[in-house]
């Protein structure tokens, strides 16, 4: 497994704006939930060791945190030639095997993922009311196949989320995630490496 980091957005940074189908062609975007006190995009994909290392546990966190008022949208951006399991299909099967409540997107043409400068699966960002962005970075300090296992838990997304929700200040130490590179259509990586 070759690890790679996130770029770390810039706090403060405007939520992009998109709008993306889901697996069955429905078009989902931000603005769709502008009533809710906070936003999390995660860009996942279904073969990402790394993602499959969470995937039940960031579900649990979503179902436990979206009645509380975050909203959840989940990206896929990877070349799906390259990676067929990774393309709509492959998405519903995650989806359904996972437990995800929240709209898992296709980014076909990855030009939302480098509008957010995307680099991993997983890579999250966290946007307060304003839609500015507060937290970026990773679920937790586990990782696949390490040893001892650490256990996912969801520490660092659930102290950013409880303190923008509570009012309190996101803690301002704040750890990239890593993971797999997304998967970039042949010429089409971006260049903020």
């Amino acid at each position: 497994m070759v690890l790679t980091p996130s770029t770390m957005l810039p706090l403060g940074t405007p939520v992009p704006r998109f709008r993306l189908p889901d697996p069955d062609g429905r078009l989902v975007s931000p603005e769709d939930y502008a009533d809710a006190p906070a936003l999390l995009i995660a860009f996942i994909c279904r073969h990402c060791p790394f993602v499959t290392h969470i995937r039940h546990g960031f579900a649990a966190f979503a179902r436990e945190y979206q009645p509380r008022g975050l909203a959840v949208l989940a990206i896929n951006s990877n070349d799906i030639e390259a990676f067929p399991e990774d393309g709509p299909q492959g998405m519903k099967e995650e989806a359904a095997s996972a437990g995800y409540i929240f709209p898992y997107l296709f980014d076909e043409t990855q030009a939302v993922a480098k509008t957010f400068r995307a680099a991993c699966t997983p890579d999250l960002y966290l946007f307060d009311r304003e839609r500015k962005l507060v937290y970026r970075g990773r679920f937790d300090e586990s990782r696949p196949r390490t040893q001892p296992p650490m256990p996912v838990t969801g520490r660092d997304i659930r102290a950013a989320v409880d303190a923008l929700l509570s009012g309190h200040p996101i803690p301002a130490d704040q750890k990239g995630s890593v993971g797999c590179n997304i998967k970039w259509k042949a010429g089409n990586a971006p260049d903020y490496f």
